[in-house]
Parts: structure tokens; C-alpha cells; sequence
């Protein structure tokens, strides 16, 4: 049972860690354009964070749990090698001012870790291509969205002054910021629910048929990340908000809802995807609105590689990881 405490304690840890790293997807637009504080802002965020528990179904923590490695070959070292993995490469890219996923972080930490114990045989082929797709969707779909609200709300205050349009575009978009917060915690601290939850099954306290985890698991994994937000991860705050194009209000506004709304869909389909890759594609959308050249590439393609090392540079840590707590215990 010890082996359990400590493996939930690193759940919370990630989780925590989880908030902190990706509190700048919330927001980095709201800050840049400077409609509230870094302080109030990273407030708002941690506050819909946990609040999203009440709104969204619990499909994502049930693919996490269940649909990317056989649940019958998971072990305590397996998901301990898995968090270590993931740990480490999100406070790296931390670090490093990378917005990477944390999704994607701990998918291949979690695919390591079981290759290594029990062979590829132990990974849910299905399961992983379909987030590994989503690399590539998540962002394209918001891109694609955020350019059309952009498009639409252009056309729609095309009559009003450039001060109107910004007094009335502040205000909604803290809505936008709220919605947008309400997803990533809708759709991330569900994946550490997941991962307790499979730790609890493995150990013979919960089991395959149960349709959600323990309520007692949803709170804290909802209280962890909210906690971590009120920390904010400054150095990813620098590179969403201003490194890729400088937003105005307007399309601050756009980059969230577009965000929000491809995190709600994914969430509802039980899809675990990338905040990061998400608002990072909303926020391309809206600069390419003022041309590609608006859009400062080179910031991008360094985002893109962090996105596709991340699955298999997590599934080497993972395996790693595996090995050495296997070798402990």
C-alpha cells in the first residue's frame, strides 16, 4: 500500500506541475492584451480549472484509465516509470520556455514503460494513434476556427471605432479566458484521474466495470491543477502571448473561444488532447488573419518539434524509469 501512497502522491505532483506548465495556455492572450493582471488572471484560471469537474463527463479519465495500454499488464512500476517520464520532460520543457503537452507526456511515458515491462503486445495500438492524430488536429482545428470567428467578428464591427472595439472585446474576453479555462481543466486533470484510477484497479480497490473514479480522486486531482495555475508557468506566459504574434483584445477573444470550443468537443468525445497544441494553433489562426508574415515561424517550428519529440522522448524516460523502480521493488 505504500507503493500506492507514493504513486498518488506523484499524480498529485504531476498534476500540480500540470497546472503550473500549462496555466500560460489560459492566460497568455488575456495577459498580453493586458486586460487583467498575471495575478488575477492566473486566479480565473485555477478557479475554472476546478470548477470543470461539474461540467464535463468523466470520458477522458476513462481513456486514460483504460484505452492506451492493457489495464491487465499495468503495474504500480509501470505507472510510477510513466510519471517519473513525464515529470521530468515537462519540467524541462518547462525550463526551456517550450509549451509542450502534458497529454502527450505522460501517453508516452505510460507506452514506454509498458513496452518495456511486458512488450509492445501491451499497448492499445487504436488508443495511441488516435491522440498521436490529434498532434496534428487539435491545433489545425483550431486554427481553422479561430480564423473563422476572426473573420466573422471583423465583419461584424468593421462600423465601430478601434476604441469601441477594444472597451467591449476586454470584457468578453474574460468570458473567453473563463471557457477556455473551464476546458483545459475539463480535459487535462482528467488524465491524472485516469492514472489514479488504474493505480486503484491494479491494487484491487476499484475495477474494470466501474463507470468513474471515486469522487474523493476527481477533487484532488481538480483541486492539484487549479492549485499549480495559481502558480502560473511565467516563462511559457512570454512565448504564447507574444513570441507568436501580438494579439490585440478582439483577437485574444477569438484565439480562447476557438480554443474553448475544440477542447469542449474533444473532452465530450472522451479525446485527451494538448491545451498547448490547442491555443498555440487558436492564437497561428487569428496572426494569420493579418498575414503569414504576421506569424512568426521560426517561434513555431521550434513549438512543432517539442510536439513531436515529446511522445517519444517521454516513451524512452518511461522505459527508463520503468527499469530503475523495477530494479527497487
Amino acid at each position: 500500500m505504500t507503493f500506492l501512497y507514493v504513486i498518488i502522491g506523484l499524480v498529485l505532483i504531476f498534476d500540480f506541475i500540470n497546472g503550473f506548465h500549462d496555466s500560460a495556455n489560459s492566460i497568455a492572450t488575456i495577459v498580453s492584451t493586458k486586460v487583467l493582471s498575471p495575478f488575477n488572471a492566473v486566479l480565473l484560471a485555477a478557479v475554472f480549472n476546478f470548477l470543470a469537474f461539474m461540467v464535463f463527463p468523466l470520458k477522458v479519465a476513462a481513456t486514460m484509465g483504460k484505452g492506451i495500454i492493457d489495464p491487465e499488464v499495468v503495474t504500480l512500476t509501470v505507472i510510477a516509470g510513466a510519471l517519473v517520464a513525464a515529470i521530468t520532460w515537462n519540467l524541462l520543457t518547462w525550463w526551456w520556455g517550450l509549451p509542450s503537452s502534458s497529454s502527450h507526456t505522460l501517453v508516452g511515458g505510460l507506452v514506454g514503460a509498458a513496452i518495456a515491462s511486458s512488450g509492445p503486445g501491451s499497448v492499445i495500438a487504436g488508443g495511441v494513434l488516435k491522440i498521436a492524430a490529434f498532434i496534428v488536429i487539435a491545433p489545425l482545428l483550431g486554427m481553422i476556427m479561430s480564423y473563422i470567428i476572426s473573420i466573422f467578428v471583423m465583419h461584424l464591427v468593421k462600423r465601430f471605432s478601434p476604441s469601441v472595439i477594444d472597451k467591449h472585446f476586454r470584457r468578453l474576453q474574460i468570458l473567453s479566458a473563463a471557457a477556455f479555462s473551464l476546458g483545459h481543466g475539463g480535459n487535462d486533470a482528467q488524465k491524472s484521474m485516469g492514472i489514479i484510477w488504474i493505480a486503484l484497479i491494479t491494487m484491487g480497490l476499484s475495477s474494470l466495470e466501474e463507470s468513474r473514479p471515486d469522487f474523493w480522486v476527481i477533487i484532488s486531482c481538480q483541486a492539484a491543477m487549479a492549485f499549480g495555475t495559481l502558480f502560473g508557468g511565467w516563462r511559457i506566459v512570454k512565448t504564447m502571448g507574444q513570441k507568436i504574434t501580438k494579439l490585440r483584445s478582439f483577437e485574444g477573444f477569438c484565439a480562447e473561444t476557438a480554443g474553448a470550443l475544440t477542447l469542449f468537443g474533444a473532452t465530450h468525445f472522451g479525446i485527451p488532447v494538448s491545451t498547448t497544441h490547442t491555443i498555440t494553433g487558436s492564437i497561428m489562426g487569428v496572426g494569420a488573419i493579418k498575414g503569414l508574415s504576421a506569424v512568426k515561424w521560426g517561434v513555431t517550428r521550434k513549438i512543432f518539434l517539442a510536439w513531436i519529440l515529446t511522445i517519444p522522448i517521454s516513451a524512452f524516460f518511461g522505459a527508463l524509469m520503468f527499469y530503475f523502480f523495477d530494479a527497487i521493488f
